[in-house]
């Protein structure tokens, strides 16, 4: 019998053959601590009786989601993870280099076959390269740092296949956001989603970072890619026996299969405020848009910036509309400066802000208020996310994003 991709990336850490609802210890790679949740594994950690970190250099400490601070208290959480990394000896701190999610794989610390846990939900994105990461707690945390194990019931998977030539105006985000419709917010609770067919090997690396980012919104344990020529020149490696041996089995046993044919995607958006209800866009009528987002570790990289700026170029967003963009880390935000991109999206009317994630959290940068409208290329549309819980979120992507800044309400590209 064959093996899933999840099976082989589990039984390849523990040393044995692993069959799904099988309850393993693993060996984490790399962890990933962000801000926001630094003074609460501190405080943990200390409780549980640990003294030093069981590998300073494994763990990964990011700033992003209180920076710059918009409250006095953040600045706290910014304190208490300098502090610790200087205490633990722990080298890998980034201070304001961009989201966590993005620096993980973009500064090397992931590679295929990995194993990684991180304190954030979104931390699903890494198995774009071909690793099995995913979030966790605190407390689960607190106890990584001291041991460098957690136990984990080895997921079922379902298989989620696409061929075909995607229409112009679709992304990667519309297929994932119709797959979530499709599976609902909770259809693929503790599963792995594997991610296969020609559609998805077409794919670039950043293009897969969008839907196992979104893996997790219906309920996902994981989301995978098998890692290929791309991953490799991504990751800054050459593939290694097993990791090129990463992909199901033609015989591997699927929870369920799903198939899909590229050009039946339309471009879509989830509606306010479920992840799940999913609309095709030109059914969703004459809706006007107060604000459009365009960032977060979703749809932050490069090539969403490039697209949205194909949107606009030589145009101006409508006058009652804000268009703030967000690149997802400093590398990114370089590229889109040294290519142009940015200075595109500024002549277009855009508010170029530095990398964080910041308005995705309702933290800083752009929160909105009773009654007004967002589209946004981030992850979650629930109430009071951006704002207050009166904020009408519409998830949709960067193409999308674009052509509804530049109509002033909701619309797709015409490409």
């Amino acid at each position: 019998m064959g093996h899933t991709m999840i099976e082989k990336i589990i039984a390849h850490n523990v040393g044995r053959e692993v069959k799904p609802g099988d309850i393993v210890t693993v060996n984490s790679d790399y962890v990933m601590l962000d801000d926001i949740m630094m003074p609460f594994i501190v405080s943990k950690f200390k409780e549980m009786g640990f003294k030093k970190v069981w590998d300073p250099g494994k763990v990964v400490i990011i700033c992003d989601h209180l920076v710059p601070a918009s409250q006095v208290d953040d600045t706290r959480a910014y304190h208490i993870s300098c502090d610790f990394a200087e205490e633990q000896g722990i080298g890998n701190l980034h201070r304001s280099d961009g989201i966590c999610h993005q620096l993980m794989t973009e500064a090397g610390y992931v590679k295929p076959g990995h194993v990684v846990f991180g304190t954030d939900s979104h931390t699903t994105t890494y198995g774009c390269v071909g690793a099995f990461s995913t979030g966790i707690g605190y407390t689960e945390m607190a106890g990584i740092l001291g041991t460098g194990q957690l136990w984990v019931r080895v997921p079922s998977t379902i298989k989620v296949n696409i061929t075909g030539k995607l229409p112009e105006n679709v992304m990667s985000k519309d297929i994932i956001l119709r797959i979530i419709g499709d599976l609902t917010a909770a259809g693929a609770t503790y599963k792995a989603l594997e991610f296969t067919g020609d559609t998805v090997e077409n794919m670039s690396v950043a293009s897969r970072m969008t839907m196992t980012n979104m893996a997790i919104e219906a309920g996902a344990k994981c989301g995978l890619f098998a890692p290929d020529a791309k991953t490799a020149e991504y990751c800054g490696i050459e593939l290694d026996e097993f990791q090129a041996s990463l992909k199901g089995d033609e015989d591997a046993v699927y929870e369920a299969v799903m198939n899909y044919k590229a050009e039946d995607f339309v471009p879509v958006m989830a509606v306010p405020s479920n992840v799940d209800h999913v609309v095709p866009i030109s059914e969703l009528g004459d809706v006007n848009v107060d604000q459009v987002f365009l960032g977060s570790c979703t749809n932050g990289r490069l090539e969403d910036l490039m697209a949205a700026a194909e949107i606009l170029k030589g145009k101006k967003i409508a006058p009652y509309v804000k268009m703030i963009v967000t690149p997802a880390s400093r590398k990114v935000y370089k590229e889109a400066l040294a290519n142009g991109t940015l200075e595109i999206l500024s002549a277009a009317g855009a508010i170029i802000t530095h990398p964080s994630c910041g308005l995705c959290c309702g933290r800083t940068g752009g929160i909105l208020t009773d009654g007004e409208v967002v589209v946004a290329t981030n992850n979650r549309n629930f109430l009071g996310r951006m704002g207050t819980s009166k904020v009408n979120i519409y998830l949709a992507s960067p193409k999308s994003a674009a052509a509804s800044a530049l109509a002033g309400k909701i619309c797709s590209a015409e490409i």
